[in-house]
């Protein structure tokens, strides 16, 4: 989906899915921030990531990628690992807290969604803004589950293989998982194969659950 072209088509529109999007990656990151702070980090907050001000975690080319192929990525948000609570599991939790964010915010606008949706209608600019941040926070959410560095399922299954026996594969996977990923999510852009469709299929199917219609 290119975003540009639909800047030029309806412009209202464009406005509502890119907002939709800043909110959705600000407050992924700002979760990142605030469970790393409350497990005892204050890196996040000291480089001024806890914030739900988009410009404090846009990566300009993450944004472009937004705009001209409708997927992108924010700024990842810093931790030490050696002031976090819990060795193994820290990073894990501060991983985690993104998705969970997402579930939540996709959760509270489906169930708005389907409240409102009788009395306003298809057509109306709040429904439409309420689909498309419910969507999109379901799709960032299960994409971010994926166990590929440098998304935040891959912190849970490091912690889950933290024993030394696993630690060839852990670095192997460390090196070369983000390589992986970004070579999946082009071959699925420029050869339109569908590696990625069934994010969106589960996401809807969520947020048609949760609608309770």
């Amino acid at each position: 989906m290119n975003l540009l072209s639909l800047l030029f088509q309806q412009p209202i529109l464009f406005v509502v899915i890119v907002g939709a999007l800043l909110f959705t990656l600000s407050l992924h990151e700002f979760a990142h921030a605030y469970i790393g702070l409350l497990l005892g980090d204050p890196t996040a907050e000291r480089m001024g990531r806890l914030t739900l001000n988009p410009l404090a975690h846009l990566d300009p080319i993450g944004f472009l990628m937004i705009l001209l192929v409708g997927f992108g990525y924010a700024k990842p948000v810093p931790f030490n690992p050696v002031l976090l609570k819990y060795r193994t599991w820290g990073p894990a939790f501060v991983a985690m807290a993104g998705p969970v964010s997402n579930l939540l915010l996709g959760s509270v606008c489906a169930v708005t969604y389907g409240l409102l949706y009788p009395s306003l209608g298809p057509d109306n600019l709040l429904i439409i803004a309420l689909y498309f941040l419910g969507i999109i926070n379901m799709a960032l959410m299960i994409f971010n589950l994926i166990p590929l560095p440098p998304l935040d399922g891959s912190k849970v299954l490091f912690a889950i293989l933290s024993d030394s026996r696993y630690r060839a594969f852990r670095e192997a996977l460390e090196a070369k998982g983000s390589f992986v990923l970004l070579g999946l999510i082009f071959v699925d852009i420029f050869f339109r194969i569908g590696i990625f469709s069934w994010i969106f299929d589960i996401s809807s199917f969520l947020f048609n659950f949760l609608t309770f219609r």
